[in-house]
């Protein structure tokens, strides 16, 4: 080849359209079930009630934006505690190590929103065009009227499903009854058609149009992933060993007679016709493999027909290649040290979260203590600082706290524009599942040995349910 004719030749070799050839086995069926929980839940679980009182909604999962409220069952998540979200992303994450340590990407193959909604579209477009070889040739075939509908309706289809998906992810933000009227009457708030447009728009493009394009080129996870495995984790893996060499059913009849070596794969590629991102498993591993198991599906239906047994791809390990190859038994290993690790940091964040959860308080007290002046003397010799106290109520109704200070002898305090109880203590009553502000004057009397800062601690007692919050601050003397 001269230099010129290598200088004309494409640095990449162009895509082809993939034709998904339909597939039924175990590993289908397996996908077909996840694949229907999974919409279940996305699609119906606005619409799933829990009483939490009055004056609260009862949408059992609501991201309340209006009030800066995070509802899910009975847990309420306020804006400070956002630590929350954060322990569940690195929950999420480390669930998605083991996950990968144990057996491979089946995130990727079974519960991925892409991997869903693709195939929710490809059972779409094989019921108006008919499987892989019926599509291909619709495909190269000139404009007709047949080829017009299927297609015109297999669209049609595809934006309503989009639709919906857009419209379902909205109810997670306002009641989904009510919303659902307005959107139906056209009087939803302008930004929830805004949302549902953009994500009718993606999942249209996402999961109709690009599909194994995104997790070829878009997804970060298969390069994240291939750092994450070992030779011992479980992954769709063509068993090489066993498989070459590659022979024809008569071929490998005869060689198998004449007592020479030839492998189960007769190269009928159905694995490769039924994978949706258009990969040879045969090939070895691969970014661009999901580990969905349908090429597991295909080759075990072609090993019953030639009379072999199953398996010829199945989920196995390279460890194991290697040691059948060197006549030993395959041996699984899914306790080791990286998945006991990532499985104590689930248990230790999982353990921490709940923690927090079971002993959070409903209350909560924040105290800032007043710039200018740092202190006043009074007439009387006594010294007084004052503080802006604010007072968190994360109940449904109003609470009374009784507030006290301490850390100084014959301490006083007193809140502006509030009632005291009989002991002279201030009453702060913070309404409903709101905060409070107050300014507290705490004075200290005349001849109190001070030093230039003390820390004092402020209390605020429920006078009803009886908990109690406390933080402290200081007081500056001269």
């Amino acid at each position: 080849m001269s230099v010129s004719e290598a200088d004309d030749l494409p640095l990449f070799a162009p895509s082809k359209k993939v034709y998904p050839q339909s597939v039924s086995g175990p590993f289908r069926r397996l996908k077909w079930g996840l694949l229907v929980v999974c919409l279940a839940i996305y699609y119906l679980l606005p619409f799933l009630r829990w009483d939490r009182g009055p004056n609260l909604p009862d949408q059992a999962i609501l991201l309340d934006l209006a009030h800066n409220r995070f509802y899910f069952f009975f847990i309420e998540i306020w804006p400070q505690e956002v630590y929350y979200f954060t322990g569940l992303l690195v929950l999420a994450a480390f669930v998605l190590f083991l996950m990968n340590a144990v057996a491979g990407r089946i995130w990727c193959g079974y519960l991925c929103p892409q991997t869903v909604w693709t195939d929710l579209f490809l059972a779409v477009e094989r019921a108006f065009e008919g499987d892989r070889r019926e599509r291909m040739q619709r495909d190269d075939a000139p404009w007709s009227a047949d080829k017009l509908w299927r297609k015109g309706a297999k669209h049609l289809v595809w934006l309503m499903i989009a639709w919906w998906t857009g419209g379902a992810w909205v109810l997670y933000f306002a009641d989904a009854p009510t919303l659902v009227r307005q959107l139906a009457t056209l009087t939803a708030p302008g930004m929830a058609y805004v949302w549902i447009g953009i994500l009718t728009f993606t999942t249209y493009a996402l999961a109709g149009h690009m599909r194994e394009q995104v997790c070829k080129f878009m997804c970060p996870w298969p390069r994240i992933q291939a750092a994450l495995t070992d030779d011992e984790a479980l992954n769709v893996t063509y068993r090489y060993d066993r498989g070459e060499p590659r022979v024809s059913v008569k071929q490998a009849a005869r060689l198998r007679a004449a007592g020479q070596p030839a492998g189960d794969c007769v190269d009928c590629r159905q694995c490769i016709a039924v994978c949706p991102t258009g990969i040879d498993i045969r090939d070895g591993a691969q970014l661009d493999c999901i580990q969905c198991g349908l090429c597991i599906d295909a080759c075990d239906t072609v090993m019953d027909k030639i009379g072999r047994p199953a398996r010829l791809i199945g989920y196995d390990t390279e460890a194991n290649l290697k040691r059948r190859q060197d006549g030993l038994a395959p041996v699984y290993r899914p306790l080791r040290l990286r998945t006991a690790i990532y499985a104590a940091l689930i248990l230790l964040v999982g353990g921490a979260m709940l923690y927090q959860l079971a002993t959070r308080s409903t209350a909560g007290i924040s105290v800032l203590h007043e710039r200018t002046p740092l202190f006043v003397r009074l007439h009387d010799g006594s010294l007084r600082n004052a503080y802006t106290v604010r007072l968190l109520n994360k109940r449904p109704e109003t609470r009374p706290f009784a507030l006290s200070v301490a850390g100084l002898p014959g301490i006083g305090v007193e809140a502006v524009g509030v009632r005291a109880t009989a002991d002279f203590r201030p009453v702060i009553d913070v309404d409903p599942d709101s905060s409070r502000e107050v300014r507290v004057l705490v004075t200290v009397p005349p001849g109190t040995p001070l030093e230039q800062s003390q820390v004092i601690t402020f209390t605020a007692s429920d006078l009803f349910a009886g908990e109690v919050v406390r933080t402290q601050d200081h007081f500056i003397a001269p």
